[in-house]
């Protein structure tokens, strides 16, 4: 997406501008996962379908994941029994506070929440950051426990594939990445009602960590390819989730892939729960331009950070519109 574009979409959305007509949508491309676990051909195969995706779309549906339904169903469960709690117990996890373990809100400090209540929280290593979460409702921890430790094990799988593509190596950055950050933003959005004029849930942004992977129980998520100045919308497969690339990824590969631009919209005809979980390095580490991809005709266009300063970051921008990899290039000011 042109970086005008994207800002006249955001300025746009904030003022509860209509959206622009949609164009009939793209297809999202649905990577069959269970490819990388067959023969050598197969696996080659998925990786480059994965990479095409990325660079090209800069998200994809994935289905035979290996995660069960149950699983998953338990997962949505969890949030939305959360979410169904009295203020009273939600609000032990009010915090102004962004860089509290665990916090709950229904309006985020970030400046693009427009109408949402949102639990995030971490969640590898699982250990570390199990005991911050809700003890209330009483099956959240094991429920949303079993699933993270699904989600760590698929953005594995998909980073393998992706630095592969990159010509990086399937085990470049494996130990940073085990044991890196995973940041879950468990969100509920309203039913959209016929009297509210601004239909956004979630004003248009991009993820800061490496991939972003998503569960909705619902449509409402909305991406704008990165050749398109157009929003389409995410369906709701059942048994798939949604991957898109994020801005730390973009560093990494040195602007071979593009972090996408994405919005949740209010579903008309009922409220929704998604669940993302958003995977990089761990809270201090710093992500720069991988020294394989910078040459004398691709030179170093972001300068590096961490998850500490995407923080740094969030307050400053309040308002402003500014995505955090638009920081970090080193042609701006």
């Amino acid at each position: 997406m042109p970086a005008v574009a994207a800002r006249l979409y955001m300025a746009s959305q904030h003022k509860g501008v209509p959206s622009l007509p949609l164009p009939p949508a793209r297809p999202l491309p649905v990577i069959n996962l269970g490819r990388l676990t067959l023969d050598r051909a197969s696996w080659a195969l998925a990786v480059q379908d994965i990479v095409f995706a990325c660079r090209e779309r800069g998200c994809f549906e994935v289905v035979n994941h290996g995660i069960s339904k149950s699983c998953m169903k338990g997962a949505l469960e969890a949030a939305s029994e959360f979410f169904q709690l009295s203020t009273e117990h939600k609000e032990e996890f009010a915090s102004d506070d962004i860089r509290q373990p665990i916090r709950y809100d229904t309006s985020s400090r970030d400046g693009i929440s427009m109408s949402r209540s949102f639990l995030k929280h971490y969640a590898n290593p699982l250990d570390d950051w199990i005991k911050f979460w809700p003890t209330q409702p009483p099956t959240y921890r094991e429920k949303m426990g079993e699933y993270a430790v699904e989600m760590q094990r698929v953005s594995m799988q998909l980073m393998e594939a992706i630095l592969q593509g990159l010509g990086l190596g399937p085990l470049y950055l494996q130990e940073k990445l085990e044991g890196g950050l995973q940041f879950m933003a468990l969100n509920n959005y309203p039913q959209s009602s016929a009297k509210k004029v601004d239909k956004i849930g979630l004003a248009p942004h991009s993820d800061y960590g490496f991939l972003t992977i998503l569960l909705q129980n619902s449509p409402g998520l909305e991406v704008m390819h990165h050749k398109d100045d157009a929003w389409t919308p995410v369906p709701a497969i059942p048994g798939a989730l949604h991957v898109h690339v994020g801005d730390h990824l973009e560093v990494l590969s040195n602007g071979q892939l593009k972090s996408l631009v994405h919005r949740a919209v209010l579903n008309p005809n009922e409220s929704r729960i998604s669940i993302a979980s958003i995977h990089g390095l761990s809270m201090d580490e710093e992500v720069h331009c991988a020294e394989e991809l910078i040459d004398e005709h691709h030179p170093k266009m972001y300068r590096g950070s961490s998850f500490q300063d995407f923080l740094n970051f969030l307050p400053a921008n309040i308002n402003k519109y500014k995505r955090f990899v638009e920081s970090l290039r080193i042609d701006e000011p």
